[in-house]
């Protein structure tokens, strides 16, 4: 039976066939590994996310975690999950041999949890936030630190959240008003509140380890007087036990439109329902050093934002794999050009409109999991390439990339999920079939992490800009690179290529005219729009990298790539057009709108 989660045919091929992964093993950090232990990986993933994450994504939904005044109720199926899942070793798949990790590629971990994704995005919260605290205790944390509580999160025995929004500030983080009070220990106490912070209360781990940010008094205004600490929920005592409940109280949940498996909270630091000590205030450790925390929390926001276009992607690829096979088996209808209206009914899919309809999802799920992937390639690229060259190059694509590799996910496979609704027709839109949660689940995507309105100021306020532009000149060399591949290829490839050239010298013209008007304002009221049509050449540009790896390869796989690439240069790429040419002009009819005006 085909999955319904995800293609493993397509993984495949992406991985293989086109990112060449099997050739990281040459390289010293992955030397013990092989495509028989990729393949094992994604085998196990696939495995537990079928048979522990997806019986219980409806249980989930339809019960959510509640508050009952003293305790967070989560359903059981949700802690049995993680708990095979935290003996599987897939939480550290990606982390050194010297914590415990298996020290796979990147980007195979990330495929690796993407099954768990488009499984059960609930449950796969609680592990995917873990990872990410992990990594940046690794990266910025002191020995004693990761070793106190990053050992113990990657055997499943801690979760980990981020603490970052604030009821008064949203994502505006240079309002946060939590402050972090020195003690001679060398500890803090914190003192503040943390809103929609996700795993935030539970008891399906020993402990809880929170990220903060906070302010130091005394400190520089504004993001420059943010530091970070480690704040768990529960004291660990030196020898590694749990000690005294740290000052942390659950003041209320959220109860979200989906999504809902994973308990979001509003939580209070230092408001003295406990007392660890005999003192108020929430316990915290100072990572790193005094007000450079919010440097340090994006370690994890970044690796959080990939994380979450990946989540959007597998999401988007369930509901267009559901919104296939019921389009192959609903009879329904006959050809506009027959005439016998006592002839068999024909599955929906010979209806050219449903066509459509799978064809634009294809290539939104497809062209997303290829960005998701060629990023965690990237990654790799950053961590393991021969030279520090290589690896500078590696970073800073990445680096420009990582606002898109959020957004267009968010936007386009949340897109899928709604063609899904559409292509099951009344159906679709019923609690009974599973492409109505799915949307409702990937609805949060362009909002958490940064909404779109947020990458679009640092695609276009931020890394198009840096160092002079070096970020959107590396990108649009390397997509040149694939330009002049495919020109050389003829055929269909030409043709696409030819398409993609004209788009990237756009890319080039609007940027300059939208940094040449010298009015910032104007600029920046362009940003979402810019963030758009970037998003979607570089995804073109990534359709045309798989019509190249594709090939004349012969087999429905290869003739479907072929197609879903014509589509999208047909049917896609041309928006961008108008775009170009609104953002060409400075457009200020969102910045001259008025209040009074609405």
């Amino acid at each position: 039976m085909r999955s319904l989660l995800l293609s493993r045919r397509d993984l495949d091929f992406l991985l293989y066939e086109w990112l060449d992964v099997e050739s990281l093993t040459k390289r010293e950090r992955y030397a013990e590994h092989s495509r028989d232990t990729f393949d094992a990986a994604l085998e196990l993933s696939e495995q537990v996310a079928a048979e522990r994450f997806a019986p219980h994504r409806k249980r989930g939904d339809q019960h959510e975690p509640q508050f009952d005044g003293e305790r967070v109720q989560i359903i059981p199926e949700v802690k049995a999950a993680l708990d095979v899942l935290a003996g599987t070793g897939i939480v550290a798949a990606g982390m050194d041999e010297s914590v415990g990790g298996m020290q796979l590629p990147a980007v195979v971990a990330q495929a690796c949890f993407l099954w768990l994704h488009a499984a059960n995005v609930g449950t796969a919260a609680y592990p995917f936030l873990t990872i990410a605290n992990a990594n940046l205790l690794l990266a910025h944390g002191s020995p004693e630190q990761v070793d106190t509580f990053v050992r113990p999160m990657l055997e499943g025995r801690f979760f980990g959240t981020m603490c970052l929004s604030e009821p008064q500030a949203g994502s505006s983080l240079a309002d946060v008003t939590t402050r972090a009070e020195p003690r001679g220990d060398g500890t803090y106490r914190l003192f503040g509140n943390k809103m929609w912070i996700s795993g935030g209360e539970h008891d399906l781990s020993e402990n809880i380890v929170h990220l903060v940010l906070a302010k130091i008094p005394g400190g520089p205004p504004g993001v420059k007087g943010i530091s970070l600490f480690i704040v768990p929920r529960v004291l660990v005592d030196a020898d590694g036990s749990p000690g005294e409940r740290n000052d942390i109280a659950l003041a209320g949940l959220n109860h979200k439109m989906g999504y809902r498996g994973t308990v979001n909270t509003l939580l209070n630091f230092g408001e003295g329902r406990y007392t660890p000590g005999g003192e108020p205030g929430a316990v915290g450790y100072l990572v790193g050093e005094p007000h450079r925390g919010l440097a340090y929390m994006f370690h994890m926001m970044n690796e959080a934002r990939v994380g979450v276009g990946a989540g959007a992607t597998a999401l988007g690829y369930a509901g267009y794999l559901h919104a296939l096979d019921y389009a192959r088996t609903r009879p329904q209808g006959r050809p506009a050009s027959a005439k016998d209206p006592s002839a068999p009914q024909v599955p929906i899919i010979e209806h050219a409109d449903v066509k459509r309809m799978l064809l634009a999802a294809k290539s939104y799920v497809e062209g997303g999991l290829a960005l998701n992937l060629y990023c965690g390639r990237l990654l790799d690229e950053e961590k393991t390439a021969e030279s520090p060259a290589g690896r500078e190059r590696a970073h800073l694509l990445l680096d420009v990339l990582t606002p898109i590799a959020k957004s267009w996910p968010s936007q386009w496979c949340l897109a899928a999920n709604d063609l899904a609704i559409q292509v099951h027709g009344g159906y679709g839109y019923t609690r009974e079939y599973d492409v109505e949660q799915l949307y409702r689940d990937n609805r949060l995507n362009p909002i958490h992490e940064g909404t779109h309105g947020i990458h679009g100021l640092d695609l276009l306020g931020r890394k198009v800009s840096m160092d002079g532009g070096a970020g959107l000149r590396l990108l649009l060399k390397t997509i040149g690179a694939t330009v002049s591949r495919a020109a050389e290829a003829g055929g269909a490839a030409a043709e696409h290529a030819a398409a993609l050239d004209l788009a990237v010298t756009r890319i080039g013209q609007v940027t300059a005219a939208l940094w040449g008007a010298g009015d910032v304002d104007a600029t920046l009221a362009n940003a979402s729009i810019y963030l758009e049509a970037v998003g979607h050449v570089v995804v073109a540009w990534l359709w045309l990298e798989q019509e190249l790896a594709a090939g004349d390869r012969a087999g429905d796989f290869y003739d479907g790539k072929r197609a879903a690439a014509r589509f999208f240069f047909r049917y896609e790429l041309p928006r961008t057009g108008p775009q170009f040419a609104l953002l060409e002009s400075v457009d200020r009819t969102t910045l001259d709108m008025r209040d009074g005006w609405f």
